[in-house]
């Protein structure tokens, strides 16, 4: 993704999104104007924190392979109460199989350092609906001196509330220049 950036870009991440945009923001922050990660489940950052390991546990103790099983078993430790189809449809199948499939998040060594040193302005954005992604938040906003936001009402699909999450993105990115 670092290659795919082109000068005065804004890099916008959720979720998984979150934590690769850490990363390739890190490899290439002359390239852009800002980040904004919105509950990037980095957990390496906060894993002694008490809701960030129970949430780690649960995915310990094993999970179900298949799309649909996977997705029972996932929305809710995000907060979601989606109602999923019967049969999921392909895209939505297909991204499960994705999230089974990828390594941890929590396996992401997030480069502070190179963070701090590229003086990008940063956004971190929350839901304010879970403790684990809270800690994660609270975290990044410390260590990268990033302004914070916690945009309430959709869980952890956070830019699913429209005009909160649009308008404190917008806000910050016009801040952050053309």
């Amino acid at each position: 993704m670092a290659d795919l950036l082109e000068p005065g870009d804004h890099l916008v991440g959720h979720s998984y999104g979150g934590v690769i945009s850490l990363l390739a923001a890190a490899r290439r922050p002359e390239r852009l104007r800002s980040l904004t990660v919105v509950e990037p489940p980095a957990f390496g950052v906060a894993r002694e924190h008490p809701a960030v390991a129970q949430f780690l546990d649960a995915f310990r103790g094993g999970y179900p392979r298949d799309p649909s099983g996977y997705l029972r078993f996932f929305l809710p430790l995000v907060g979601s109460a989606a109602r999923l189809p019967d049969p999921l449809p392909e895209p939505l199948a297909g991204g499960a199989r994705a999230a089974i499939a990828e390594r941890s998040p929590d396996e992401a060594v997030i480069p502070f350092e190179e963070l701090r040193a590229a003086g990008l302005p940063i956004l971190v954005v929350s839901g304010g609906h879970h403790p684990a992604f809270d800690a994660v938040c609270d975290v990044l906003e410390r260590e990268l001196e990033a302004e914070r936001a916690v945009v309430a009402g959709a869980g952890h699909s956070i830019p699913r509330t429209g005009e909160p999450f649009n308008r404190v993105l917008v806000d910050f990115v016009e801040r952050a220049g053309p």
